[in-house]
């Protein structure tokens, strides 16, 4: 009787073992999942910002940074046959420390759809401010129902150029030092002269901190201002030099198109896309290599790339956003596959797009200058404190002479 009372419990206890169990072990299993190389490795990369000043970086621009995707199944083989979407995302914002370029900050830098054969997708992509990028990546097959889609989330540190740290520090100690040589003037023993509310060097001192803080607010908030009516005004902006190639064009047998935006925003993607086509049956052309350039035409760098085939369509679509307000030439050349019985000699299609820059907001460049009055205000109640320490106790530190 006893043993029939204990026997329910127990089976419940030992079915929520045996459930319980099989789930940690699914839970343990290998799973699909996708990771991500960079060339060179990240630790080694610097923004965009810090790279071409002989100051702070190497006095040119780098190559964009290499970023692959391999997609792996449940016994850590690559997938094949599977097409994989990248969505790359820039640090978030942090109005409290901001980065060089704060409007691109928070935004989507890439999204991109490509063909992966071997399981692999690779774009070259210029990081343009420091922090945590985050990439949504989906992996899904050619084929229906080949393998099970996945979805992952990684993530990028960027770090800072730590020559930055180094001249921040500098920049501090000097605007301690002019505080704490203003405490300390104004902390001595100066007669007040009769009708005077304070001595002749203090006010001196005061007048010109004043002045000196409002023209730096003036400087950073006017010129900040002209700057962005500038490049919102049409026809001053510069000119956009034609890029010298067509945006379609016909040629040994293949069509080729390169459409989409015409101009860009800073902060703002761009949708851009690519297709070939058969001009005599107008099908699409999938046997083919694309491979695309972004290049910033005023400094001559590259601000992304990638080499793919087209989709089921014939099509590329991308987006992608232009973080330096300078045209960019947007090339996209067509190669033939290798062992394809299409061959033909390369061309080029071509748009050149203007990119209109947009200033820091308001509260970006209002913090900034608070935290370098807020390190001058520092320095001077250090001065006073120390000159305070010094002086003697014998009566008021400011006396007013008595005629």
């Amino acid at each position: 009787m006893t043993l029939f009372k204990w026997s329910k419990p127990i089976g419940a206890i030992c079915a929520i073992a045996i459930i319980l169990y099989g789930w940690i072990g699914l839970a343990q299993s290998p799973q699909p999942s996708v990771r991500l190389t960079t060339n060179p490795p990240i630790n080694q990369v610097r923004p965009l910002e810090a790279e071409a000043t002989t100051v702070l970086g190497s006095g040119h621009y780098n190559p964009p940074v290499q970023l692959m995707l391999q997609a792996f199944d449940a016994q850590g083989q690559s997938l094949k046959d599977a097409k994989i979407h990248l969505q790359l995302f820039t640090p978030p914002k942090n109005p409290w420390f901001t980065t060089d370029f704060p409007i691109v900050e928070g935004t989507k830098l890439l999204d991109i759809e490509g063909n992966a054969p071997t399981g692999q997708l690779q774009v070259q992509q210029t990081l343009p401010i420091r922090g945590t990028y985050q990439l949504l990546v989906a992996v899904t097959p050619l084929v229906a129902n080949a393998f099970a889609p996945i979805q992952q989330t990684l993530t990028l540190t960027l770090p800072e150029n730590p020559l930055k740290f180094r001249y921040f520090g500098i920049l501090v100690v000097i605007l301690l030092a002019v505080g704490l040589l203003g405490g300390w003037v104004i902390g001595g023993r100066q007669p007040i002269q009769p009708g005077e509310i304070a001595p002749q060097q203090v006010r001196l001192l005061l007048s010109g901190l004043i002045v000196v803080a409002i023209a730096a607010l003036l400087l950073v908030n006017i010129s900040a201002e002209l700057a962005e009516s500038h490049m919102s005004m049409p026809g001053m902006g510069e000119e956009v030099p034609s890029s010298g190639k067509p945006a379609k064009l016909q040629s040994q047998g293949l069509y080729m198109q390169l459409s989409g935006d015409k101009s860009a925003t800073v902060g703002q993607p761009a949708k851009l896309q690519v297709s070939v086509s058969d001009p005599k049956t107008s099908q699409p052309v999938t046997d083919v290599v694309l491979k695309v350039t972004t290049t910033q035409l005023e400094n001559n760098w590259v601000a992304f790339a990638y080499q793919g085939t087209p989709d089921s369509n014939g099509k590329l679509v991308w987006e992608q956003e232009f973080f330096d307000g300078a045209p960019h030439s947007v090339v996209v050349e067509v190669v033939p596959q290798a062992n394809v019985s299409r061959q033909f000699q390369p061309f080029q299609v071509a748009e050149n797009i203007p990119v209109e820059g947009v200033a820091p907001p308001m509260a970006v460049r209002l913090i900034s200058l608070t935290y370098f009055t807020g390190i001058v205000v520092i320095g001077l109640l250090l001065g006073l404190w120390l000159r305070h320490r010094q002086t003697p106790r014998t009566g008021l530190t400011w006396k007013r002479s008595v005629s």
